[in-house]
């Protein structure tokens, strides 16, 4: 497409200036977005235009500052009642819910107070609201980018939509480079369908999007790369010391889900284009269009990125080109996460009696793109620091264990192997020796391994927990409280910060462990 410097500022601004007039599509309705029909691209890869034109270096680390961690404010009755009064203004939004959205979140997104929401129903202050009804909200924000949603949140993370994909199939078949890559990561080889799996299900992130996006970037799935530099950083974020396809779809992971979850919960709420340009997301669109755009613009001007995105022969027309049916399949496994989702019984991760330390409040689930739901527990033994403990880590709740590798547990609570659908609970750290295989069925209290210092960089013993629901990361602060034994985790400011209450008493996280720390199941 030919785009003149004159008339795409115009057709820019005359697209944002009017975005909070558009007629919003209610999927959850059974209505369909705008421009959903999947067209028919070429077979080759689309990619050798749009490269970054400089070097993205970004660290896989950042952590958000004080003021993008604020806790939620009190509630004084578990409903807070809405007005429903009408506004027809321009500046107003008619916003239908989508899946994981919450009152405190819609306020951080969309930069108002609860008692400028309005809606014709009365909606739970502290709880996930029902998708698909509509909320009238003011709009105070500036110049937004594109309210049209890219692809659905089933799409952009491991989500039920999974279950029948098979990513060595799909390789295979496919007949690009990846299908004949091979990476020695750590301690051994893996194939490119490997890396692509591995990355998929630790950081919970869809194996298509990875795919599609692989093949947008350097053309490794369904042709050949054009250059050296694309098999060293096929990805394109060129960070000294860590290229290959391994590293570099670990951090395009990392972002997608920073964008995904951060844009949500209103933590992230600008773009960061290569350009220095900083355009404020749309508050309206759903979180896996968050990410994505999110993601893009780490590494395109404003203009490249509206070509990468929103061009005919851009990424979305390449995606389902690739994956064809994304709506259908998105219609049949949405909402992911619905109004009354409740966190299952879960028992804290040790034995009756013994006596270990809360080393680390809420933080990160996985990595830094992954919200703060993950606490941390060390036995309290005397043993020597990242010393493979004596004490055993137990379960949580009766379920399958659907993978045991690499110093990670996951036990699938719903029973049917996949981690992807339902809930399940995520252990890490947990040595090699000993570790319970993926396979078995275990009841509440059985063993499954020993805490370690095993994966990552850590500075003593101890075992890190996290929980997903239909492979959605969910985090402590949210809307579906965290209860361990009857303790409710509540979050602190910062990460690793935080404490656990069970009525009068009052555990608080600390990473030396003194006696206000000391928990007793």
């Amino acid at each position: 497409m030919k785009l003149y410097p004159l008339a795409l500022p115009l057709i820019i601004w005359a697209l944002v200036s009017g975005a909070c007039n558009f007629p919003r599509w209610n999927y959850y309705a059974g209505e369909m977005p705008p421009d959903s029909t999947p067209k028919t691209l070429s077979a080759g890869p689309v990619s050798g235009t749009l490269k970054p034109t400089s070097q993205v270096i970004i660290s896989d680390g950042e952590s958000p500052s004080a003021d993008e961690t604020e806790s939620t404010p009190e509630s004084t009755s578990s409903y807070f009642p809405l007005n429903s009064t009408q506004d027809d203004t321009s500046s107003t939004f008619t916003y239908y819910l989508q899946s994981g959205d919450s009152l405190f979140y819609l306020t951080e997104r969309f930069e108002v107070h609860m008692s400028q929401i309005t809606s014709d129903y009365a909606l739970s202050a502290d709880g996930l609201l029902p998708p698909g009804q509509l909320l009238r909200i003011p709009n105070t924000v500036d110049e937004t980018l594109y309210t049209q949603p890219l692809l659905p949140d089933s799409e952009v993370i491991y989500s039920p939509s999974v279950v029948d994909f098979s990513v060595d199939e799909y390789i295979s078949n496919a007949g690009g480079y990846l299908g004949k890559y091979r990476e020695h990561v750590y301690d051994e080889w893996l194939t490119g369908a490997q890396i692509i799996e591995r990355i998929a299900i630790e950081s919970s992130v869809n194996p298509r999007l990875l795919l599609a996006f692989l093949e947008f970037r350097s053309g490794w799935v369904l042709g050949e790369p054009d250059t050296p530099i694309d098999k060293d950083y096929p990805i394109g974020f060129h960070v000294s010391g860590k290229h290959g396809l391994y590293q570099e779809l670990v951090m395009a992971a990392t972002h997608l889900n920073k964008g995904y979850y951060g844009g949500r919960e209103g933590i992230i709420k600008e773009l960061k284009f290569q350009d220095g340009g900083r355009p404020r997301i749309h508050p309206e669109l759903n979180a896996g269009s968050m990410g994505i755009q999110y993601l893009f613009s780490l590494f395109y001007d404003r203009i490249r990125w509206q070509e990468a995105l929103y061009d005919p022969d851009g990424f979305i027309e390449l995606y389902q080109s690739m994956f064809p049916g994304v709506w259908e399949r998105a219609s049949k496994v949405e909402p992911l996460l619905p109004a009354e989702l409740a966190q299952p019984d879960l028992e804290l991760p040790f034995n009756e009696g013994e006596r270990w330390s809360l080393t680390g409040g809420p933080h990160y689930s996985w990595n830094a793109g992954s919200p703060r739901g993950a606490l941390d527990f060390a036995p309290v033994t005397g043993e020597p620091a990242c010393e493979v403990s004596k004490s055993w880590v137990t379960a949580m709740a009766p379920g399958f264990v659907a993978r045991s590798a690499y110093n990670v547990l996951v036990i699938d609570l719903d029973g049917d192997g996949f981690e992807g659908t339902g809930w399940s609970v995520l252990y890490l750290h947990l040595a090699d020796q000993e570790r319970t295989p993926s396979g078995t069925w275990v009841d509440l209290d059985d063993n499954l391994g020993h805490p370690s210092c095993e994966r990552g960089h850590n500075t003593g013993t101890h075992v890190h927990i996290a929980r997903k629901y239909n492979g959605e990361w969910l985090p402590i602060e949210g809307s579906v409280p965290f209860l361990l034994s009857g303790w409710e985790v509540q979050a602190g400011e910062k990460n690793y910060q935080g404490e656990m209450l069970k009525g009068e008493q009052v555990v608080r996280a600390n990473s030396s462990g003194p006696g206000t720390s000391i928990i007793v199941r």
